[in-house]
């Protein structure tokens, strides 16, 4: 299938179509294998992207970079100190500016309305490389990554996510399944559960997609049969360090462990982390965590973050081809 996305922004999964979700998802997988294959075709030479961080990050990043750069296009990084936007300029303002210059801009920060208010006044496409609310590109990521390591159809997966509901991921996870019509368990204490909006707009998508977007504080009934497990850390960036206590102690029946891999009752369940993982004290934060909480991992166990059952870095190679893949479809 060929649909036209060209010159359409990134902003949330929420303008998509499940057509055109899938429509990226093909996309991706043909780059990939003409980039492994030594047969791509650059299809952005001569074009100029912006990318634009508030927040830090390894995979955003090096995903838009190489897909840029192997695609024939030229990018310029603007690191949190690195413009002027939010400081001495408004966003608008920002936005309007770099819209005259490049063909397009990569927006990774905090605030979803400053990614849209991009999208509305650059007058190019704007790409979400992460807010507080939405992480589009990882999602495609994730679902490449599955179709890639198991037969089924993406609305005949079964997934769990586990741990705060609220957060990024897990509502990007929700919208994305729903719209492909996949079947969805969230694993996540009631007081850690989105508001009753956005679970009423999940319940309308999945009325018309056929999916299922289940949430239940049981961590073992959210992984019932699942054929992959997911989740992301306990505290997010940007968040108050104060709440790290709190959310250990709400978050701990929901690690994933190899006893939760084994309820599932399922042996080829796969595990699923966007990255950067609390999963054992050999980075500065993980033994600050086991200096003051007395615990050597967060959400996941070395165990399972190091068994065959990982896929987490097929999923961070799949962000460079998911992302190559929206630059193509919208730039190209």
């Amino acid at each position: 299938m060929s649909l036209n996305l060209h010159g359409r922004s990134v902003l949330a999964l929420e303008d998509f179509t499940s057509a055109e979700l899938r429509f990226l998802l093909d996309l991706a997988k043909e780059l990939k294998a003409a980039k492994r294959g030594g047969f791509e075709r650059q299809k952005l030479t001569g074009k100029n992207i912006a990318l634009l961080f508030e927040k830090d990050s390894t995979r955003t990043r090096a995903g838009f970079e190489v897909a840029a750069y192997d695609q024939g296009a030229h990018v310029t990084y603007m690191g949190p100190s690195g413009s002027h936007m939010g400081q001495s300029e408004t966003v608008k303002d920002t936005a309007r500016v770099l819209g005259r210059m490049y063909d397009a801009i990569e927006f990774r920060g905090f605030a979803q309305a400053d990614v849209e208010m991009l999208g509305r006044y650059a007058g190019v496409p704007v790409y979400n490389g992460l807010t507080d609310s939405s992480h589009p590109t990882q999602i495609l990521a994730d679902f490449m990554t599955m179709r890639e390591c198991t037969h089924k159809h993406l609305s005949d997966i079964r997934f769990a996510f586990m741990g705060d509901s609220r957060n990024n991921m897990a509502r990007s996870l929700a919208v994305g399944a729903a719209k492909l019509g996949m079947d969805l368990r969230i694993g996540a204490p009631a007081s850690l559960r989105p508001d009753e909006k956005f679970l009423g707009g999940i319940a309308k998508i999945c009325e018309e997609s056929g999916g299922r977007v289940k949430f239940t504080a049981d961590a073992n009934a959210a992984v019932d049969g699942a054929d992959f497990i997911y989740t992301d850390v306990w505290l997010s960036m940007g968040e108050d360090a104060s709440h790290w206590g709190e959310r250990i102690e709400l978050l701990r029946p929901y690690q994933v462990n190899a006893a939760l891999m084994a309820a599932t009752g399922n042996p080829f369940t796969k595990f699923m982390h966007c990255l950067p993982s609390f999963h054992n004290a050999d980075t500065k934060m993980g033994k600050d965590m086991k200096d003051k909480f007395g615990i050597d991992a967060m959400e996941v166990t070395d165990a399972v973050f190091e068994s065959p059952a990982s896929i987490v870095f097929d999923q961070a190679e799949n962000r460079m081809h998911s992302i190559k893949a929206i630059l193509v479809a919208t730039l190209g």
